[in-house]
């Protein structure tokens, strides 16, 4: 989301972050490079020096270097006389180092995420997954659509905003139920399957839902959310029809 959300899409969109507490699946997980934290603590520092606080940021920064290199030099000394080269070059050494193991530590362990995610992965969770995608496009597209018009294009406001909005909250909330359902089905497959009979009544109150605005764009995401509901149910029903 740009800086320029309007307030009343704030928690509109479902994040990386929820997604992954809703499934309990590193979903959208990415391979964190230790470089790019590093870039933004530089680009924030430069932008701070470019401030008014500048001359402050500059002093902290500069201590900061000189007394950690100081503390490092003296342990050096008192406990690794051994040590002929300089202790610069080998605090240089000892960063690349550790940074170099601490990367390939985080390429292993975003690796075995990636296998937890594949053997977890249910059919439904893959639709699921692209519908929140969709979602989320929407969202981002009425961002895009507020900053064009907030730019001097009035004439691009979004007509009945209220009514989208409440259609995607609507959406958003059917969107997050399917995803705890479609977890608890995951996470407790064996024991439905040993009790069938306790979620036949389940299974009928989701067949029965219906969304009869088919013909406005609140029915269409309505509708789209409907989907999705059936699209549990359906992996439900192929849990139960398994032997």
């Amino acid at each position: 989301m740009g800086r320029s959300v309007r307030n009343d899409l704030h928690g509109l969109e479902i994040s990386q972050r929820e997604l992954q507490i809703l499934t309990n699946l590193p979903v959208k997980d990415e391979l964190i490079i230790i470089s790019n934290p590093l870039n933004q603590i530089g680009k924030q520092i430069i932008k701070k020096i470019k401030g008014s606080e500048g001359p402050t940021v500059v002093f902290l920064v500069f201590s900061t270097f000189v007394f950690s290199y100081l503390v490092f030099d003296i342990l050096i000394k008192l406990f690794a006389t051994w040590i002929t080269i300089p202790s610069w070059l080998l605090l240089i050494i000892l960063c690349l180092l550790g940074g170099g193991i601490t990367q390939i530590f985080l390429y292993f362990w975003w690796k075995k995420r990636l296998e937890m995610l594949k053997k977890n992965l249910t059919n439904s969770l893959q639709i699921l997954l692209h519908d929140v995608d969709r979602y989320n496009s929407i969202i981002k597209a009425i961002d895009i659509n507020d900053q064009i018009e907030e730019a001097g294009n009035p004439g691009v406001s979004i007509k009945e905003r209220e009514k989208v909005l409440e259609a995607l909250q609507l959406t958003r909330n059917d969107l997050v139920r399917a995803l705890k359902t479609e977890r608890i089905l995951r996470e407790n497959k064996n024991f439905i399957l040993r009790n069938t009979e306790l979620f036949v009544n389940n299974l009928a109150t989701l067949t029965a839902m219906q969304v009869t605005e088919q013909a406005t764009e609140h029915g269409r995401l309505l509708n789209e959310a409907l989907q999705i509901a059936l699209d549990v149910q359906y992996e439900m029903q192929k849990l139960q029809s398994q032997e």
